[in-house]
């Protein structure tokens, strides 16, 4: 008798490692897998175990004595869903990036995949048939059941509402009167949907309508275009509500979530419990319970940054993308991508509607709209017919202005005008610490980063010099190290503790707040100091952009730009665009509530298109500029771009290797490529940067180009390539 020797059974494994490919491993005859289920593995020859995701159930033809075997399955993790492997698939593709540094991006809480900690939870028991409880009921008991209600509550959380021990609690389980029962640990609350009826104007309510009926409908996507103050949150709110009803998942993504304090007491106001909340810096616990609920459908609404956009949801019924023109949605580490355009595309993978939310759309978003591929929902009026603060240039070459000074007198009227009638102000200025750069009258010396191109930041405040691009810092000097002159150290132009400096000098006495990342290190931070200005207990606001970010100050009546050009420097292609919808967002913050507000912009160009757009509150006149110097240039979104970035320790082989991309550039029709070049910031964390751009029409296959080129380039193994399709940054 003859033995026919039976192949194992061959699965493809996708591995959260720089891999273009999945593995293939044997599953033994005790596991049961399907495609999208979560897997331990081994890996290597010194026994590493890694957690990977079976991507095909055909695995490849691999020798049988070459195979290792799975070790196990998550069965308590339902698996990765078919439309979730998907969107990843895609994602890798559009950024160039290998599939499991993107697997690597939802796989990015290890700890999910250990045993969850259980809580012990209790609830009220049903009556008992016929006749009525045995048991006694004493006061305290009493307290416990009301207390309770029809709600399960965790045992501290019943202690402490009910003011009974652990002890009675238990006896009361003993008793029959609660049921006690162990479940994995959850945080925060089971979301109960017990919505707050809104005060909607009629123009919101139409919105809301449009908005919500497509929940439910498959894939649409759909440009919440709204003036600042109109209530666009509150519009959003009802379709959230009614992907809730429901029974679905919802994301909203927010561009910092760890600064949205208001919009966390809204969304808790208007559905009686706070969200889930996703960004980097909550702790490993609260990650590993967020991502298993995610995964199990327990959780039913995320509120985090564009990372959240990688978790398994089990059934996502709609997402929201709040501020969708701010640059922070842009990732430019790691697996280079757009959270916005990544979350269109997932949307597109799950077959479920996406509202994109803006008082100034980006113009990809605009032509989108325009063209029909996106919905349109616009609220052209402020809520309670608010009006729009007007903006008033101040023409900085006509001030004649110390060089320590850096408060116009217009500016300076307007806020004690201000102050008298007892309302806010606030001044803005996109810089922190005390200088961007301290250089010696004596010698020349100036102070530079020595892992970067760039200039230290001077921060008074904490007696150091700091690199913004790097974090290295040293203490601040005493005298300069070039000539030791102790003397003759200057300041060179303003940062915001400069400018807190001056507001101090000149209205002394006055409450003044300072924001920004150095002064506002936590979300508690941030927390105390806009219920302060909401509570008017702060005169002047100083700050960063961080002010822009939808903030809601009931009394603030002026806003001062103190240098609007800011932005306008340097050769990002969206310089005009960006810098207008930050200073539009900054004036929105005025006027919002009874107060009337006005604007004061410090520019030295108040002729350009940017500064008068906003003096004439022309939005269409400056999109329509900007649209014609784009499609005349080829550029996105009438064209497109990807640039390459070349980077090493060693300057000579960053610049072999840039050199030798440039010679084998391709030669196609509609593609140009420009460079290679030292990158304007040449050396950053002390590797050495060079940058080519490719620039192509639409009908490129963009992808297909660039990953041919570089592949065929065999490039040394200490330089790095990084590919960037689409890119916001030019440094």
């Amino acid at each position: 008798m003859s033995i026919v020797k039976i192949p194992p059974r061959r699965v493809q494994i996708m591995l959260p490692l720089l891999l273009d490919a999945p593995f293939t491993y044997a599953v033994p005859d005790t596991l049961q897998v399907e495609e999208g289920s979560y897997v331990l593995v081994p890996l290597g020859k010194k026994g590493k175990e890694l957690v990977g995701v079976v991507w095909s159930l055909d695995g490849e033809d691999v020798p049988a004595e070459k195979l290792k075997c799975i070790l196990g399955v998550y069965t308590d993790i339902p698996p990765m869903s078919k439309a979730m492997r998907g969107f990843l698939d895609w994602v890798a593709w559009y950024t160039c990036t290998s599939p499991g540094m993107v697997l690597k991006l939802a796989l990015s809480v290890p700890a999910a995949f250990t045993a969850p900690k259980m809580e012990t939870v209790f609830r009220a028991s049903p009556p008992p048939a016929g006749a009525g409880s045995l048991a006694k009921i004493t006061p305290q008991r009493l307290r416990v059941l009301e207390a309770l209600g029809d709600a399960t509550l965790r045992a501290d959380a019943l202690e402490k509402a009910s003011g009974a021990s652990r002890a009675v609690l238990n006896a009361m389980a003993k008793a029959g009167l609660l049921m006690k029962e162990e479940r994995p640990a959850m945080d925060p609350a089971p979301m109960a949907l017990r919505p707050d009826a809104l005060d909607l104007t009629p123009a919101q309510q139409q919105a809301a309508a449009q908005i919500s009926g497509r929940v439910g409908g498959g894939f649409s996507v759909t440009l919440l275009d709204g003036v600042t103050g109109s209530g666009k949150t509150e519009v959003y709110f009802e379709a959230v509500e009614a992907a809730l009803r429901e029974g679905k998942q919802v994301l909203v993504l927010l561009p910092e979530i760890a600064l949205s304090v208001q919009w966390m007491e809204r969304f808790e106001r208007r559905f009686g419990v706070a969200p889930h909340v996703w960004h980097s810096a909550i702790a490993e616990g609260s990650r590993k319970r967020t991502w298993r609920g995610v995964a199990s459908g327990e959780v039913r609404l995320v509120v985090g940054a564009r990372s959240a956009l990688f978790l398994p949801y089990r059934d996502l019924g709609l997402i929201v993308v709040d501020e969708e023109h701010d640059g922070s949605y842009k990732q430019e580490e790691g697996v280079i991508y757009h959270g916005r355009d990544m979350a269109v595309v997932r949307a597109r993978h799950e077959q479920l509607p996406i509202v994109l939310v803006s008082a100034t759309p980006s113009l990809e978003s605009l032509i989108n709209a325009e063209e029909g591929k996106y919905g349109l929902v616009e609220l052209h009026t402020r809520h309670h017919d608010a009006p729009l603060p007007e903006v008033h240039p101040v023409d900085m070459r006509a001030e004649k202005l110390p060089a320590t000074r850096w408060l116009s007198e217009t500016l300076k009227d307007a806020i004690a005008d201000t102050l008298r009638h007892g309302h806010q102000s606030l001044l803005f200025l996109n810089r922190r610490g005390y200088a961007p750069l301290l250089l010696c009258r004596t010698c020349g010396h100036r102070f530079a980063c020595p892992q970067c191109t760039s200039w230290l930041v001077w921060h008074k405040r904490h007696h150091e010099l700091q690199c913004h691009h790097c974090g290295y810092h040293e203490p601040a000097p005493a005298q300069c190290p070039s000539c030791h002159d102790p003397d003759h150290l200057a300041a060179c132009g303003p940062g915001i503790e400069r400018l807190e400096e001056e507001v101090l000098d000149l209205f002394p006495g006055v409450r003044l707040l300072t924001l920004s990342s150095e002064t506002m290190q936590t979300p508690s931070d941030i927390s105390r100091a806009i219920h302060q200005i909401e509570r008017g207990e702060v005169d002047i606001i100083i700050g960063t952009q961080l002010l822009a970010k939808g903030h809601h100050f009931p009394g603030l009546a002026l806003v001062g730009i103190v240098d609007g050009d800011l932005g306008l420097a340097g050769g990002d292609l969206r310089a005009a665009e960006r810098t207008w919808q930050l200073l539009h967002q900054l004036a929105g913050r005025a006027g919002r509530a009874e107060v009337s507000g006005r604007v004061l912009l410090q520019t030295h160009q108040p002729n350009h298109p940017v500064m008068q757009a906003l003096i004439r509150g022309d939005r269409q006149g400056f999109l329509a500029l900007e649209k014609q110097a784009r499609r005349l240039a080829g550029l996105p979104p009438y064209g497109r771009l990807a640039a390459i970035i070349v980077d090493s320790t060693s300057e000579e082989a960053a610049s072999k290797a840039a050199r030798r991309l440039g010679q084998t550039a391709p030669s196609a029709e509609g593609v140009m490529v420009f460079g290679p070049a030292p990158a304007p910031l040449y050396k950053l964390r002390n590797r050495f940067r060079h940058r080519l751009l490719v620039q192509s029409g639409k009908q490129v296959h963009l992808q297909k180009l660039i990953t041919e080129w570089v592949s065929l380039s065999a490039l040394p193994a200490n330089v790095a390539v990084r590919l960037d399709v689409d890119p916001y940054s030019f440094l």
